[in-house]
């Protein structure tokens, strides 16, 4: 079993919990960050809730909450993740707004889920920064905040220690990307299998998981699929993709958007990216034979896609998450 980074001050996670709570988005934050993982250690993340008002706390699913504190437990967060919020529309109280402040002053990380992001937007942090959110509440969060560059089409935005991400799921990509950033790549990945999920998803808030289930719904598209990943140097055409599935063109081309969501192309590019993001993490290949061996071919059109894809560019992301810095 990988070992984990030596302890650091973010190893404390305090989830804000608010009358009404959203039960999901709180899920996906005490999954990853709060249960107990013995085959990593004692460095594991220890987590913790904070409650955003006094009295009785009511949860979605008819559950009631009892928080381990008030919002004094944030003082010595390392994350804070802000699960949901009990509706858009409603302003967050001037002590979580000052807590929530405090707390990036001093350099703690900010998380939130859904529309978690709206209490964070009204602390003036987000300004001058992007962020997302659950595409139906992407016009709200714009209009209410112009400062805020709001990209809809994205599972999660990273900005170094504001983190959001989009409608209640994709709570799960970007906690398992904290795992990423804290832990490396080889413990993120342990923990998406533990949570039987895929440990990265490309795409925007329509997007497909990189080996969706769809796959297996016909075993011609799924041999292809699998003829496309292993072989990501091909120039693969169109005619060509739909002789191999035995297909006229004009049906392979829906019954692969039916399967995954995208066109061929799209589909490639996000299997060349995955098979960069794994030669980057676990190799000591330049970014030149990364490009080469994961079938972008010059170093420009990997830096293409890879900052398109992912928002940072390789030799970032080996920095970050290379099996040698976890």
């Amino acid at each position: 079993m990988p070992k984990l980074k030596p302890p650091k001050a973010r190893k404390k996670v305090v989830a804000v919990v608010y009358d009404g709570l959203c039960s999901f988005e709180f899920g996906c934050a005490a999954e990853v960050f709060g249960l107990a993982r013995p085959e990593f250690g004692a460095n594991w993340y220890d987590f913790t809730t904070a409650a955003a008002e006094p009295g009785k706390l009511r949860a979605a699913g008819g559950l009631t909450v009892q928080a381990d504190g008030g919002l004094e437990r944030l003082r010595d967060a390392g994350t804070i993740v802000l699960p949901g919020w009990k509706g858009i529309d409603v302003a967050p109280s001037a002590a979580l707004v000052a807590a929530l402040r405090a707390a990036h002053k001093r350099g703690a990380r900010i998380v939130t889920i859904c529309s978690g992001v709206f209490p964070l937007a009204a602390t003036g942090l987000l300004d001058g920064r992007r962020a997302t959110t659950h595409w139906r509440y992407a016009d709200a969060l714009q209009a209410r905040h112009p400062a805020i560059t709001v990209d809809p089409n994205v599972l999660y935005v990273d900005e170094g220690q504001l983190l959001t991400s989009a409608g209640s799921a994709a709570g799960l990509d970007l906690c398992l990307h904290l795992v990423r950033r804290d832990h490396g790549a080889e413990i993120a990945n342990h923990v998406a299998r533990r949570l039987v999920i895929a440990p990265h998803r490309n795409g925007g808030q329509a997007q497909f998981i990189e080996r969706p289930v769809q796959d297996r719904a016909d075993s011609r598209l799924a041999s292809l699929f699998d003829t496309m990943r292993a072989q990501l140097t091909e120039s693969w055409t169109v005619a060509e993709l739909a002789q191999l599935a035995a297909m006229s063109e004009r049906t392979f081309l829906r019954r692969f958007r039916e399967a995954t969501g995208s066109t061929p192309g799209d589909f490639l590019i996000g299997a060349r990216v995955e098979r960069a993001r794994e030669l980057l993490e676990s190799t000591a290949l330049s970014i030149e034979e990364v490009a080469t061996q994961s079938g972008f071919g010059a170093i420009a059109t990997l830096r293409h896609h890879f900052q398109r894809r992912l928002g940072v560019s390789p030799a970032t992301y080996r920095q970050r998450f290379a099996r040698s810095a976890a």
